[in-house]
């Protein structure tokens, strides 16, 4: 490994280790292994006493950049230092920033606040306006009446923590809005564009195939995409097709260079970077996009300077300039599955290829580039799906496979419409598009039933239970190891440690336990009892279910024995709570339908009335037996 990409790999680490430590023990181990790399990598290259000094003032640097370029607190003016600490009605005037679709009657949106109660304001706060039923556009000036709260943390690691996710964007507040107020149409000339896209694509396309054409261009972030197509796409291991990533920029920029062939060098760089600048501005600065475009650049700079491009120093180089300027998207979940899928196509794809073509027939062989990208893929981010989902999709390189003819396809039929609605005049695109339209709605609709055909096969989503860390880490390690040194000596000693980890988490999943959850004014019991599992709710909404789909599949659990819902549940409603369960029992007319004497049972656990007032109830789990109260759910051993 050439010293430069060493330092460079060690760098990352710095960066990403001080943004994602939070305890005295995290930072005791990484820098331990800090400390081990950099004195292997000294020795190895036989470096002086200034050299090795240079290197450590380096790593420092990097750690004191990922910990304190952090955002640790709001700023002077943000709209935190307004949160009131009675329950009075507060006015906040401000700009929404971007377009806010009703969704379970309810919109979600960031606005840049200019005011508070007439106090001037310099901050983001998310607004929560419900009932919602139409859009709000980016733009908009809004003055609204509610109430400024703190975000809520999460009080289970499997559910989510509206306090981690904002802080991560710089939001520190909350506005629950009571009346709402639209003052003024902004001008927000990107909003605008993207608008326009996605309402000519749904138009011609129709909504479902019209939103996912557009998510080919803008990014799933910017689209409002039904939640069955997500979860296809997700359940078959192609949610990567509907993140705005290096995937469609390479398909765009292969595409651009190709039909600039014969221009001269200096017109092929302005025209790749044009396109990668309209690009990014489309899909907006998310993470991902900027890695793509970033390497997209160096790759195209490198190749018209007559270089050769070396793909992992130019990952590497990439990913420390932007945690250097932004180290918080170190905790980004799409940050870090874009980084690592990329170091598995740079690493371990040509390898992957080479090993292919050696054992497939010869007939096949030529598939082996084909299958080695997917491949690689899936082996650097299984990881990272295990541990923040605890699921792992089963046909994912098959459904890469076969998806891959039809998205690239799709991928520039849609940035083909997309040019012609933005820089046509409205009355000719108006006739063209119906036309042009044709062939793409047929693509979209093999791509979407074969989606839905692989995410309906048996076992699709494999879940097997979010792990500690620790397990993860280990496992990755041992392999990491046995691969790198090649040798039987280690794996006899690495890979039972591996599995040592795997029989620790399969204990865990296997154990009888209560689960209870308290959030929003809801709250959940989930028993589980060698492997299988049962939940009773408060609530029977759609917010309830959702949390319960979460538990459920955070434990490794696909459907639940059954579920008792100490409340009505509405007609709309009971598709995602069979979904989830093999029995539904739910109150109705403010009676539980269980009676005294009466229980509901499966092997090793049970939910059984106590009395006839139907006030308190017994849980069992296995061996364990608890009381709960119906008020709030309360246990008592």
């Amino acid at each position: 490994m050439p010293a430069a990409v060493a330092v460079a790999a060690l760098v990352l680490f710095s960066l990403f280790g001080a943004a994602l430590v939070d305890s005295a023990v995290h930072w005791a181990l990484m820098l331990l292994a800090l400390a081990w790399s950099s004195c292997w990598l000294v020795r190895r290259q036989r470096w002086s006493r200034r050299q090795a000094l240079l290197l450590l003032l380096l790593l420092v640097l990097s750690l004191s950049r990922a910990t304190f370029g952090l955002e640790h607190g709001p700023g002077e003016l943000d709209p935190f230092h307004a949160l009131a600490p009675d329950s009075r009605l507060q006015r906040l005037e401000g700009r929404w920033h971007q377009d806010s679709h009703p969704r379970d009657g309810r919109c979600r949106g960031f606005v840049g606040v200019q005011r508070i109660d007439g106090k001037r304001m310099s901050g983001v706060t998310e607004v929560l306006l419900e009932p919602c039923s139409t859009p709000v556009l980016a733009g908009t000036w809004i003055r609204a009446d509610g109430h400024l709260r703190r975000p809520a943390q999460a009080i289970h690691p499997l559910l989510p923590s509206p306090s981690e996710r904002l802080s991560r964007l710089g939001c520190w507040t909350q506005f629950k809005v009571s009346r709402l107020e639209r003052i003024a149409n902004g001008w927000a000339p990107l909003a605008m564009a993207r608008r326009r896209i996605i309402t000519q694509l749904s138009a011609h396309l129709g909504p479902n195939h019209g939103a996912m054409v557009a998510a080919l261009v803008l990014g799933g972030a910017q689209v409002d995409l039904p939640d069955s197509v997500r979860q296809a796409f997700r359940v078959a291991g192609l949610s990567h097709a509907l993140a705005a990533s290096g995937f469609h920029l390479s398909v765009l920029l292969g595409s651009v260079l190709l039909l600039s062939s014969r221009w001269l060098a200096s017109w092929r760089m302005f025209a790749g970077c044009g396109l990668m600048v309209v690009f990014l501005l489309l899909a907006g600065p998310q993470p991902s996009v900027v890695r793509a475009v970033l390497m997209g650049a160096s790759a195209l700079l490198i190749r018209e300077g007559g270089s050769r491009s070396r793909p992992i120093g130019l990952l590497l180089a990439t990913l420390v300039l932007m945690l250097w300027w932004q180290p918080g998207w170190a905790r980004s979940i799409g940050f870090q599955f874009s980084a690592v899928a990329t170091a598995g196509l740079v690493v371990s794809a040509p390898v992957i290829e080479t090993w292919l073509k050696s054992r497939l027939p010869k007939a096949l062989s030529s598939m082996a580039p084909a299958l080695a990208v997917p491949l690689a893929a899936m082996a650097w981010t299984l990881p990272l799906q295990w541990l923040h989902f605890g699921a792992m999709p089963l046909y994912g390189v098959l459904a890469n496979l076969l998806a891959s003819p039809f998205l690239m396809a799709l991928t520039l039929a849609a940035m083909f419409l997309a040019t012609l609605v933005l820089l046509l005049p409205q009355a000719v695109a108006s006739l063209l598009l119906p036309v042009l339209a044709v062939p793409v709605k047929v693509l979209a609709a093999c791509l979407q039933g074969l989606v839905t055909a692989i995410s309906n096969w048996p076992h699709a989503q494999l879940l097997i239970g979010r792990p500690s860390g620790w397990i993860v880490l280990v496992i990755v390690l041992a392999v990491a190891s046995c691969w790198l040194s090649g040798s039987r000596r280690w794996r006899w000693v690495l890979m039972p440690l591996a599995l040592m980890a795997l029989l620790v988490h399969g204990a865990g999943l296997l154990a009888d336990a209560v689960v209870r959850v308290d959030q929003w004014g809801r709250q959940w019991v989930l028993l589980r009892h060698h492997g299988r599992a049962a939940l009773i709710s408060s609530h029977g909404d759609r917010l309830s279910c959702r949390v319960a789909q979460q538990l459920a599949h955070g434990h490794g659990h696909a459907r639940l024995d059954w579920i008792a819902v100490l409340d009505p549940v509405a007609a709309s409603k009971l598709d995602c709570w069979q979904s989830l369960a093999r029995t539904l029992h739910a109150e109705q007319l403010g009676q539980f339908p269980l009676l005294e004497g009466q229980r509901l049972a499966s092997a090793g656990l049970v939910l059984q009335p106590i009395g006839s007032s139907g006030r308190r109830f017994v849980l069992q789990a296995g061996h364990r037996r608890v009381s709960l109260q119906r008020s709030q759910l309360r246990l008592q051993p």
